[in-house]
């Protein structure tokens, strides 16, 4: 079965949007194009619901109701119950969120392990937990290949470890990381897992139940949804955790880490991309339950992304020019392209938007990961990042505009 692109594409009004005619998109992976049914569920909100939920009165009654389904049909997708599903208003506040709970969970003689390789955003909130007198040790990713050996975690892995921090993978790396594998070796060691969702998310919606890591994050603006954070929280570890919600709200484990009131026209409209999910799934005969849908569009997406990501790699690697970062196997890694040269990378994007390519330069806040690999931090790195919408066409023309730039 291979994917049908005319009626994904279709399911994405910006590719009919005048503007954006030509106009080749390759900065997925700062924020995706938002599915139809993301926009009429946020339109609908907005027009008939914008009131206060969960009221006795129609409108608010529909309103609660659709907050509610969106939370309960991602977690179907995601293999875990409605109430380990929460919203905030990004991974990196929901990140922050719970190193406060942790921190009031970890005993000063106890530790954690972060890595390198991860966007600041699963980074920066746990490092800073060493001012609390937690101690932090770093899984430090392979200066060349960028990659994070799971036999190296085991050398960090005691009985003062309570918590193990990782990507599935790197938005500028790439590599895919084993998330069973790391989060069985961790719970082997009795720590907890915290599982960087965001780099992946967009090529299919993991499994978490299956995967087995105790938190999971990912942002739904990534994935053709509206500007929110998507965390699933494992019932054992988030009632253990002290509660960071009012204290009347301790009892739910939705509710327990969202500090703040959610937004709520943007909960109900992430129904929508299980709309899309729901939809892919249709038309292109795949059944089941929410989980088995949701497994089988992302094995559709993935065969898509691999097929048009082997020749861009093939190509970039072929380029003396260029250090590609991270691996060069399209089935090992996710579709985000970071690329290393003598040229500045904000300038190179500069270049690449004249032949209508759209992508971008700069550090993308893997800071630590660049550095890592000893990529010039005043040159950056240029990345191209793409979906399953993305068309043969649209990467011809990538590689059409890289011969002129690079």
């Amino acid at each position: 079965m291979t994917l049908d692109l005319d009626f994904v594409r279709a399911q994405f009004p910006a590719f009919n949007e005048a503007a954006l005619q030509g106009q080749a998109f390759f900065e997925n992976a700062g924020g995706s194009y938002t599915c139809a049914p993301v926009i009429e569920r946020l339109m609908r909100y907005y027009t008939q619901r914008k009131v206060q939920p969960y009221g006795p009165y129609d409108a608010s009654r529909l309103a609660g109701e659709e907050m509610d389904e969106a939370r309960v049909r991602l977690a179907g997708i995601m293999g875990v119950d409605s109430d380990e599903v929460s919203f905030g208003p990004s991974t990196t506040q929901n990140t922050y969120v719970l190193s406060q709970a942790f921190a009031g969970f970890l005993q000063k003689d106890e530790a954690i392990v972060v890595t390198n390789q991860d966007h600041e955003a699963n980074s920066g909130p746990w490092r800073r937990l060493a001012e609390r007198g937690i101690e932090v040790r770093e899984w430090k990713i392979n200066a060349e290949t960028g990659h994070l050996d799971p036999e190296d975690l085991d050398d960090l892995l005691d009985e003062k470890v309570r918590l193990v921090c990782f990507p599935h993978c790197s938005n500028v790396v790439g590599e895919i990381n084993p998330v069973t594998e790391i989060t069985a070796r961790a719970h082997a060691a009795g720590a907890f897992v915290c599982v960087d969702g965001v780099s992946y998310a967009p090529h299919g919606i993991a499994n978490v139940g299956e995967l087995g890591p105790d938190i999971y994050l990912f942002s739904a603006y990534k994935t053709y949804g509206p500007h929110q954070g998507i965390m699933v929280m494992r019932r054992a570890l988030g009632e253990a955790l002290p509660n960071q919600g009012h204290y009347f709200n301790e009892g739910s484990l939705y509710k327990r880490f969202t500090p703040a009131g959610p937004d709520h026209a943007q909960i109900a409209a992430s129904a929508g991309m299980a709309d899309y999910i729901d939809s892919l799934a249709a038309h292109h005969g795949i059944n089941g339950d929410g989980a088995a849908r949701g497994a089988g569009v992302h094995d559709l997406m993935r065969a898509h992304e691999e097929a048009l990501l082997q020749p861009l790699l093939d190509y970039v690697t072929a380029k003396n020019s260029v250090r590609l970062i991270g691996p060069s196997d399209a089935a090992t890694r996710a579709p985000t392209v970071a690329l290393a040269s003598q040229s500045n990378a904000e300038d190179l994007a500069a270049r690449l938007a004249e032949h209508g390519v759209m992508a971008g330069g700069g550090d993308f806040y893997a800071i630590r990961a660049l550095e890592g690999m000893g990529v010039d931090m005043d040159k950056g790195v240029l990345r191209l990042s793409f979906t399953h919408y993305t068309s043969k066409g649209e990467m011809d023309q990538l590689l059409n505009a890289l011969d002129e730039v690079l």
